[in-house]
């Protein structure tokens, strides 16, 4: 029987799926560290779901937070962002030859219509 647990990068591709979420992350890559307040300023959501949200990150061990005092600074932590790409390299060989297929279709596709106006282009007026 399978195992049912929530593993690491369950939990990071959970956190990943929200696009507030996200947001976040790319605030955090951007500033080397913010604090719960700055983070959530140019969200349009209130502190107390900002807060719900770190959580999220946090469970996934994609933000750390440390407190000073009364203020509590968070920071990104890339590593299992680096093992939800390395999960997702291992299938890049499906999506990679399905596109290197599509772009041998849409070159032969090319050549035909360059072919076929190379021939137009060369017969005599009445055979066309």
């Amino acid at each position: 029987m399978a195992n049912h647990g929530v593993s690491a990068l369950d939990r990071a591709f959970a956190a990943l799926s929200d696009p507030t979420r996200r947001a976040m992350l790319v605030r955090l890559e951007e500033e080397d560290e913010l604090t719960v307040s700055d983070l959530g300023r140019p969200l349009t959501i209130k502190l107390p779901t900002v807060l719900k949200h770190l959580d999220v990150l946090s469970a996934a061990g994609l933000v750390s937070r440390v407190k000073h005092g009364r203020t509590v600074k968070v920071r990104l932590a890339p590593d299992p962002l680096k093992a939800a790409m390395d999960w997702l390299n291992r299938y890049e060989r499906f999506w990679t030859l399905g596109l290197d297929r599509l772009v041998e279709i849409a070159e032969a596709k090319e050549r035909e219509v360059r072919e076929r106006e190379a021939r137009a282009a060369v017969a005599p007026e009445g055979d066309a």
